[in-house]
């Protein structure tokens, strides 16, 4: 870390420790009001996590004494976290910054936002597209043999919260892939040629991370990792593409500078 004017090599391990400790009670602090909101909106958050399973016309009751209480407490925390995100990430980002090199804050600057936005994309994705065909899927299935169907609120809290954050995260295999063509672990071209063991891959880690058995939400999860897998290809082109015509102008001449 650097702090007033110190190079990051020449800090002291105490002032490391000092600077991650201030990072580590903002985020605190961060997270707490946070969830001191998310205990107030934690009626409305409920409300529209519930939406899926009620339009599937499945009521959630309560089984255990505390079990609205905490389910309470997980939705507060879980805003709380969301809500403190931009502080956490701004905190970790100040701490991290002085001692990366330029060319490394400059790929983290490239794959901060998209990455966001794929995450966000991902949850969005499996709240409104995978998850009610998943309910209607694990609700019904044995429809001949159960006749009445509920849900626990606690059990139904668990799954959602695991199953939006499971395609949240699959969905940042461009910028892992892209990330790796960036610092010439892999290629485009070996991307492309690898692409029938790829697919392979996908699918099974598919049925793995699928939170329902059924082909369906699979399929929904395997369509999208394919098309994400197939545009970090393209896109990877584009940015080998750029990197080598900045390298030919360096080499013809031009004015120097860090190549992207």
């Amino acid at each position: 870390m650097k702090r007033k004017g110190t190079p990051a090599a020449e800090m002291p391990l105490w002032d490391h420790l000092k600077a991650l400790r201030k990072a580590l009670i903002v985020s605190a602090y961060a997270v707490a009001a946070g969830t001191a909101g998310g205990w107030v909106l934690s009626g409305v958050v409920f409300k529209l996590l519930a939406a899926p399973v009620e339009m599937a016309g499945v009521p959630l009751i309560s089984i255990g004494v505390m079990d609205q209480l905490m389910v309470k407490l997980k939705l507060s925390l879980i805003t709380g976290v969301i809500i403190a995100a931009p502080v956490v990430i701004w905190q970790i980002w100040a701490f991290v910054l002085p001692a990366l090199t330029r060319s490394e804050k400059k790929m983290v600057y490239l794959v901060s936002l998209p990455s966001i936005i794929l995450f966000i994309g991902g949850i969005l994705f499996a709240f409104f597209i995978v998850l009610p065909l998943g309910l209607k899927f694990l609700f019904f299935i044995g429809g001949d043999v159960v006749d009445t169907v509920q849900s626990a609120i606690a059990d139904y809290l668990g799954f959602v919260t695991a199953f939006l954050l499971t395609f949240g995260c699959v969905f940042q295999l461009p910028i892992v892939l892209l990330v790796l063509i960036r610092l010439e672990i892999i290629t485009p071209a070996a991307l492309g040629k690898y692409r029938k063991y790829a697919f392979f891959i996908i699918v099974v880690t598919a049925v793995i991370l699928s939170p329902t058995p059924d082909l369906a939400t699979q399929a929904l999860m395997i369509s999208p990792m394919y098309l994400l897998y197939e545009l970090s290809i393209w896109v990877g082109y584009l940015m080998v593409r750029r990197r080598r015509k900045q390298l030919a102008r360096v080499e013809a001449g031009g004015k120097e500078g860090p190549v992207a």
